[in-house]
């Protein structure tokens, strides 16, 4: 979906002006996302995988929820609406722990340029997986993994992207500290 997203500088701040998610990507504008990585008491990691139509990508098993944060839309707020969207579950402000923010950038093949200010947080998991449901448009499945595969992605098949390992380790850190 192409929504209307705020533009941000280098920084985060915001400038001011709006622009179409698409017209953000080819430009590489500095724009907002967030990231929600829902665990169990048991220690284990929610991933979903991305559907094979994305952009950017695609079939990998990836982050548990995540998406833009449309203009004029608060951090909290996209958090909730995200998670809603991509699996049906309903969670409270109280619910998300904010852990950080973190700056992407990365261009992709295709032309995408992602210049990102992620907004992270994680959330215990405390509905059955089988009471989720997916937003089949962009999530082609979702599953339980061991939280461990967070600190052990190098040599895992399409399971997150093994370039990105110190974030997933500091994912996991906040994970067991909060546990």
């Amino acid at each position: 979906m192409d929504e209307l997203i705020n533009i941000l500088t280098p920084e985060g701040k915001s400038t001011g002006k709006t622009a179409l998610k698409s017209e953000a990507h080819k430009n590489g504008w500095f724009h907002a996302t967030v990231h929600i990585w829902l665990f169990t008491s048991d220690e284990k990691i929610l991933l979903q995988k991305r559907t094979a139509t994305k952009k950017v990508f695609p079939g990998l098993w990836d982050i548990s929820v995540a998406g833009h944060i449309v203009a004029g839309e608060d951090i909290l707020t996209s958090a909730k609406r995200e998670i809603f969207e991509e699996i049906g579950l309903q969670l409270k402000e109280k619910d998300l722990i904010k852990i950080g923010t973190r700056i992407h950038q990365v261009s992709h093949k295709n032309g995408i340029i992602d210049n990102e200010h992620h907004h992270v947080f994680i959330a215990e998991l405390k509905v059955p997986v089988s009471e989720l449901k997916i937003q089949e448009e962009e999530v082609d499945s979702i599953k339980l993994f061991d939280l461990d595969i967070l600190k052990n992605t190098k040599n895992l098949e399409n399971v997150l992207l093994p370039r990105f390992h110190d974030y997933y380790v500091s994912i996991y850190d906040k994970i067991i500290k909060y546990l």
